[in-house]
């Protein structure tokens, strides 16, 4: 027999070996649904996220169709999020809402995808410090609002609506502070028409957060830098109306014909 033969099916003697002893090494044989999920517990409750991900995946394949089953996807998505791993814990609770629409803890799992989102916004939020506010991405904001919203709008008796709520007044401010953010920047680099169009977006969307105040400002000025005299105007009377005590109408010492929006300095 030729010697690469006889290396292959060494080989295959190794793997075939390694196969069985894989499984005999397995403690989880002969467990039964309810101990797995108790152990998975277990392990959640000591923090070792990945032995409650593998006890509650093996609980899921060997027990489909049973309730532990179905709390063990739900489980899996929150031991993914407390482990960091974003995408796996947004997969495993939208696979959840896909299965169970109607189980008792679907609010739950809204919940934790706004969460999940919620978490990753250290890095959105940058954008307060950051001297470049277009390479900024509010898509996670974003989702975690929508995702908050569901459990709000479909669940308002749900004991996580309270919560969501209030995160998503912040997000809202949030979201329309990072518009702002981006007109501003635009605004510098006398990019009118973004600018213009950063600002009506934050107006549109969020039209209660604080940070419309500053939209309005911007899309004046944007409008006035432009030549578009009807449409500065009219964002004027906005401005004069529901901001009637801005700063931004404040903008320093009056001078002879000059309107209030070329008060202002360039890098306000």
């Amino acid at each position: 027999m030729r010697p690469s033969l006889l290396l292959a099916l060494f080989a295959l003697l190794l793997a075939g070996c390694g196969l069985f002893s894989g499984k005999e090494d397995d403690e989880t044989i002969g467990w039964s649904a309810q101990r797995l999920y108790g152990e998975a517990k277990d392990a959640m409750a000591s923090k070792e996220w990945p032995k409650a991900i593998k006890y509650f995946e093996k609980l899921e394949a060997r027990f489909p169709y049973g309730r532990f089953a179905q709390q063990a996807q739900l489980e899996v998505a929150y031991c993914h999020f407390k482990e960091g791993e974003r995408a796996s814990a947004i997969a495993a609770a939208d696979r959840f809402i896909k299965l169970y629409p109607n189980h008792p803890n679907v609010d739950y799992a809204h919940y934790l995808k706004g969460l999940i989102n919620f978490n990753e916004l250290q890095g959105f939020l940058a954008f307060l410090t950051s001297p470049d506010m277009t390479d900024r991405d509010p898509k996670a904001a974003r989702e975690a609002f929508e995702a908050f919203k569901e459990v709000v709008t479909r669940y308002p008796e749900s004991k996580y609506a309270p919560d969501a709520g209030a995160r998503m007044r912040y997000l809202v401010n949030s979201l329309a502070s990072h518009e702002v953010h981006v007109a501003r920047y635009y605004m510098k680099r006398s990019a009118y028409v973004a600018a213009a169009n950063r600002a009506q977006y934050a107006i549109q969307h969020y039209p209660q957060a604080p940070a419309v105040e500053e939209a309005v400002f911007v899309l004046v000025r944007a409008y006035d830098a432009l030549g578009m005299t009807e449409l500065r105007d009219a964002a004027d009377r906005v401005m004069q109306k529901n901001f009637p005590n801005s700063v931004y109408l404040k903008g320093g010492p009056r001078k002879s014909n000059v309107p209030w929006w070329r008060l202002w300095d360039p890098d306000w």
